[in-house]
């Protein structure tokens, strides 16, 4: 059998990786409860037997998150023979398996999926054109956009491509085609910011607020408000009966005042709701947005307890470098000290300062490495030549040489990061001599978990307690948390994908890429040492399966009651552990 032709490229592609997620996270028993069944063209998997139609999904070898992944975009149905070709066919299909207070999970996911085709062949179309604006401005070779500001032509190539493991990342819920083009990254557009007074009571600061940089009443039009209220940044998405909502339900109806004329023009960055100032790239702002990514109750909005979390997580990275000398200076932090919230998720202002002196060095975030560069090459492509005599696996070694050194080291401290590929940029420059020197600069410290006994015990006083976070969820009694926490982030997105997507892509055969993410893990634990080093051996390198994330299941299918999910950001089912050693051969490894 091959593929059928009534489904188009977009869907087909769609469509193949949400069956494959659906798979891994075992929605309606589709893993635990099917059998595996030979055909004349490859494996099925049959759900069925309970007085519904039977489904069969055609399925191969995965290895990365899951056994076997979806081999072709359909169900088959029996006894009736029909292929449902469809992100709407089957999820109706899946529907009928489900409990009825689960139906509504699925139209969600239904909805999500036809709001990602709808981006996904939006930026088919736009391929050229952005191509051609990022060239105009920036340049041909990716490899050349140094600094802050032509660093977020990067982020633009990073929000065409699709996410290693979330099927419909693409989408953002409730947004139409021209406020795509004009507020989201993959379009690069520029845009001025609105600006809401609110009186200085009704605000709450941390690091002394948003600068004195940015403008005040005065400077949009409301001098006699320069004495009572500040101005609180607003991304012009939010503005309307989304903003007007969020007044009342704070008392500053009436209070609270919103400037006509816009002020300051802006880039979005990959992640959306938070812009870059053109003037002066170096500070970004982070601004709710009633929108929803990664699942329908992700929503882009900025808790104010976020803000809190996100400042005391910098203080705690910068207490553990100041005790790790060999990380000062290769480790960089954005320092996000600054914020103001009026005590609502959609009435809050996070600012984001980044480190000077990057004029001259390449600065991207992971997310980018392998997403398509003007002309068709990989961005790893374009930098590996410029930076590692065209090998991008060496990029990918010294990359990951140092990303794991400084993620088991903060484990050794009991402390696991959310540092995805988006949070992590990598700096690529040459030193006064010549050489290549990487760095890692990170942002967004927010949603970590923490040993709170190891981290005593390594920081004695220095230890912060759980007073200084917000989130009591963050305080763990174990190695639980920041283990499933390091492994889901720092192992499988930050080190598989990238093994599994350059050996996609032709780069190298990949037990070779796998065993160089195992040979660098092992490394990093051997300098490690300790009872923190066993425990990541015996539940990463050795364990028969590791952690895998169910984002489908509780960002979007069901509800924290039905799936028990304490965060859904940190809901986790199980796939093949790809690192085992007893599965590499020798001369598999680089």
């Amino acid at each position: 059998m091959t593929a059928p032709t009534a489904t188009d490229p977009a869907e087909a592609d769609l469509l193949t990786r949400l069956l494959s997620t659906l798979l891994r996270e075992d929605v309606v028993g589709l893993r635990s409860r099917s059998t595996l069944v030979h055909r004349p063209d490859g494996r099925w998997l049959r759900l069925g037997a309970d007085g519904l139609h039977a489904l069969l999904l055609p399925v191969t070898d995965d290895g990365y998150q899951g056994t076997y992944a979806a081999r072709l975009p359909l169900l088959l149905r029996e006894p009736d023979g029909r292929e449902l070709t469809s992100c709407t066919a089957v999820l109706a299909a899946l529907r009928e398996r489900a409990e009825h207070i689960d139906h509504g999970g699925f139209d969600a996911l239904a909805e999500e999926c036809r709001q990602t085709l709808t981006t996904v062949r939006l930026h088919t179309d736009t391929a050229e054109e952005c191509a051609t604006r990022l060239v105009d401005q920036y340049g041909k070779d990716p490899a050349d956009w140094t600094g802050l500001a032509k660093g977020l032509a990067h982020d633009t190539l990073a929000a065409r491509l699709d996410h290693p493991v979330y099927p419909t990342a693409r989408g953002r819920s409730g947004l139409t085609e021209h406020q795509l083009r004009a507020y989201a990254p993959e379009f690069h557009p520029h845009f001025a910011l609105r600006w809401l007074a609110v009186p200085r009571d009704a605000l709450t600061l941390g690091g002394g607020g948003l600068p004195a940089s940015l403008p005040s009443p005065a400077g949009v039009g409301l001098p006699a408000l320069d004495h009572t209220h500040a101005l609180l940044p607003v991304h012009p998405l939010t503005v309307g009966a989304t903003l007007e909502r969020a007044l009342h339900d704070t008392g500053l109806a009436g209070r609270a005042f919103l400037a006509d004329p816009a002020r300051l023009d802006a880039v979005p960055t990959l992640s959306m709701r938070t812009v870059a100032l053109t003037d002066d790239p170096a500070l970004h702002l982070k601004l709710p947005l009633a929108t929803a990514t990664l699942g329908l109750r992700n929503r882009r909005t900025i808790k104010p307890g976020t803000l809190v979390d996100g400042a005391a997580g910098q203080r705690l990275l910068e207490t553990v470098i100041a005790r790790e000398p060999r990380f000062q200076g290769t480790v960089l932090h954005a320092d996000e000290s600054a914020y103001a919230h009026a005590g609502h998720e959609l009435l809050a202002a996070l600012c984001r300062r980044h480190p000077a002196g990057l004029e001259d060095s390449v600065v991207l975030p992971m997310a980018a490495l392998l997403a398509e560069a003007p002309g068709g090459r990989l961005v790893i492509d374009h930098l590996a030549d410029r930076f590692h005599d065209g090998d991008p696996l060496a990029l990918l070694d010294d990359c990951l040489t140092l990303l794991l050194d400084w993620q088991t080291t903060l484990f050794g401290y009991g402390i696991a990061l959310e540092s995805h590929q988006q949070n992590i940029s990598l700096i690529l420059d040459r030193s006064s001599g010549g050489t290549t020197r990487l760095r890692l600069l990170l942002k967004d410290n927010d949603g970590p978990r923490v040993h709170t006994p190891r981290l005593r015990e390594r920081l004695g006083d220095d230890a912060p307690g759980p007073d200084a976070f917000d989130d009591a969820r963050i305080f763990c009694r174990d190695d639980e948390g920041p283990a499933d926490l390091f492994t889901t982030i720092t192992v499988h997105l930050c080190a598989g994908a990238y093994a599994f997507g350059l050996a996609r892509h032709g780069r190298a055969d990949l037990p070779v890429l796998l065993g160089l993410v195992r040979d660098r893990l092992d490394e990093a634990l051997t300098r490690l040492g300790g009872a923190p080093a066993a425990t990541l051996r015996a539940r990463v390198l050795d364990a028969p399966e590791l952690p895998v994330k169910a984002m489908i299941t509780a960002g979007t299918l069901l509800t924290k009651q039905r799936s028990g999910a304490a965060d859904i950001n940190k809901h986790y089912t199980t796939g093949p552990n790809y690192l085992r050693a007893d599965l590499m051969t020798p001369g598999e490894r680089r």
